[in-house]
């Protein structure tokens, strides 16, 4: 939800705060060219190193340490270098998803209570952005408050913490009563409560199907199937998932205006798809595979037309990740490894904090079962 060298940023609708990203999105792309530079040394074969590859569990757990050794200090909070030393309620959220993953039940609640304590508002949700000892951003993020959601509920269990599973249900209700909307007959999850409004903004990778049925079955709710399933519906017209849907056509912004596109927001979606349990989510994840496999640099860069027309150079270890997912949706299996692979390396030469997370998470989502049950 704000301006950042690692991925396309929500704006606030008209009931938001006025936007500041134009300062940050051009330090943000003089920091993506020097990006750009030092992940040009990354092969685009598929072949791998040569070495003998460790097992896909040790080294989803490798990653997942690599991130909290890099980015989550003492006192929980996670803390984007890159960026300045802030923090945004996403990292919180991810943070405490790869806790629930490797059992780190003394990491969860560190994570968990400075989220609580710095970001979580009086309605429930967490403001996005805090930086120098304050909120910076109060706004909410749909996707960091479903996360925290799911993460929460699922430590229940992992950690035998009933409380945590009502700290959960709270927030998934609150989600549910103030960041969805009904379009066109269909629930959405949108991404904010700033955007509810006709036009409503949605930003479908905000939405991970695996959440979703975690809180239908923590909450009991049947609208959780639908914000699941009306979401997955949304995408099937798309060679590609854009950034952004207005809510009844892709766009570039929030807002409506420039070129639609396939950028560091939507290339979370093929990784939720392909991690979901449903075969109908994995059927979605697979049809970007023909696509991502024919783009040039196979996907790894920030920013795509929805056809597949590479938009920049620059690239984000993210991007190989989801294309990782798709090639795993489809049965390409070896492929997906060696992406994944590419990625790993390509984080290794050039640390962000979004790179390194979604290189963390998509090693616990494609190769383990330790978040959903399925692989």
């Amino acid at each position: 939800m704000t301006a950042t060298l690692d991925r396309a940023t929500p704006q606030p609708g008209p009931t938001g705060p006025p936007s500041r990203r134009g300062a940050r999105r051009r330090k943000a792309i003089a920091w993506l060219v020097l990006a750009a530079v030092a992940a040009a040394v990354a092969g685009l074969a598929y072949a791998g190193s040569g070495g003998p590859a460790p097992k896909p569990t040790a080294q989803a757990r490798a990653d997942v340490d690599a991130f909290f050794h890099r980015y989550v200090v003492a006192d929980g909070r996670v803390v984007r270098w890159d960026q300045g030393g802030d923090t945004v309620s996403e990292g919180q959220a991810y943070a405490m998803l790869l806790a629930v993953a490797t059992d780190r039940p003394g990491s969860f609640a560190q994570v968990w209570r400075w989220d609580r304590d710095h970001l979580q508002e009086a309605g429930g949700l967490f403001a996005y952005r805090w930086g120098d000892g304050r909120v910076v951003t109060a706004q909410p993020a749909a996707d960091a408050d479903l996360d925290t959601a799911w993460a929460l509920v699922a430590a229940a269990t992992r950690f035998h913490q009933p409380a945590y599973r009502t700290a959960g249900v709270a927030v998934a209700s609150t989600v549910l009563a103030t960041e969805t909307a009904t379009v066109a007959g269909r629930l959405q999850l949108v991404a904010g409560p700033w955007a509810v409004t006709t036009p409503v903004a949605i930003d479908p990778s905000y939405l991970a199907p695996e959440a979703a049925a975690a809180l239908q079955q923590a909450t009991g709710d049947p609208r959780w199937t639908a914000v699941a399933t009306d979401g997955t519906d949304r995408l099937k017209g798309f060679r590609l998932p854009p950034n952004w849907v207005d809510g009844t056509r892709a766009v570039g912004t929030p807002t409506g205006h420039g070129r639609p596109a396939y950028g560091l927001d939507a290339q979370r979606t093929p990784v939720w798809l392909a991690a979901s349990c449903t075969p109908a989510d994995r059927t979605v994840a697979a049809g970007y595979w023909p696509v991502l496999d024919r783009t040039a640099g196979h996907g790894r860069a920030i920013s795509y037309s929805l056809s597949g027309h590479r938009l920049v150079k620059a690239a984000n270890p993210l991007g190989l990740v989801a294309t990782a997912a798709a090639a795993t949706a489809a049965g390409h299996h070896q492929a997906a490894r060696s992406f994944l692979d590419q990625a790993d390396r390509q984080a290794g030469r050039y640390h962000t904090y979004y790179g390194d997370a979604w290189v963390a998470l998509g090693r616990v989502l494609l190769t383990t079962t330790w978040l959903t049950g399925c692989r």
